[in-house]
């Protein structure tokens, strides 16, 4: 990773990300979180403040080491106990069966195998065990849809491989059978980069 993506990214996604209309599908998503926690693209720390009162201890890890000086910030004022992890999620070190919940937000879009990183959650998944998920993706809309196929490859460049098209809904049930799931337009935000999935995938007991 160069410079641009360790020490500039980290910021931009912070101030893009912190947005008070995102903040509210955080909290509606992580309400159903319990027992032993991952979370995949921790980022800057922006989802513990929604994290409900009962978590007390999470895993948590980032691909990118410079979100990390962001990240222990928000860490250091939460209490939530936070074993941060700088790893890449398609190659997860954690044993089968490990984890009742893993939360995704705002990451999907960026993994280079997204379809391995998918493999891994329901793998160190227990039984029963849930992804909790928020994610922006394709449109249904075939003129957005234009757009999204044409800016992708410029997104990929200036965002550290975010697409702005990959179907969330078509790679999360190619891994799990049992998909709950809202798709909207995020509102008074573009609809090219917020079209999003809000959902929850349960593995079989």
């Amino acid at each position: 990773m160069g410079f641009y993506s360790q020490k500039i990214l980290p910021y931009l996604f912070d101030l893009s990300l912190s947005d008070p209309i995102l903040a509210n599908y955080r909290q509606e998503i992580l309400a159903g979180v319990k027992g032993e926690i991952l979370e995949i693209g921790f980022g800057t720390g922006l989802n513990l403040p929604y994290y409900p009162e009962h978590v007390h201890k999470i895993v948590a890890i980032d691909a990118n080491s410079g979100t990390r000086k962001l990240a222990q910030k928000r860490i250091q004022t939460s209490s939530i106990i936070v074993n941060y992890q700088v790893l890449n999620g398609e190659n997860l070190p954690m044993a089968d069966n490990t984890f009742d919940s893993v939360v995704s937000t705002w990451t999907l879009c960026s993994m280079k195998n997204v379809e391995q990183a998918l493999k891994e959650i329901y793998r160190v998944l227990k039984p029963g065990g849930r992804f909790f998920f928020v994610e922006h993706g394709l449109s249904y809309e075939p003129k957005v849809q234009v757009w999204q196929n044409r800016l992708t490859p410029l997104q990929k460049v200036i965002a550290d491989g975010c697409h702005l098209n990959r179907n969330i809904k078509q790679i999360v049930e190619n891994q799990f059978d049992t998909v709950s799931l809202e798709e909207f337009y995020a509102p008074k935000l573009p609809k090219i980069t917020d079209y999003l999935y809000k959902g929850i995938a349960t593995k079989p007991r």
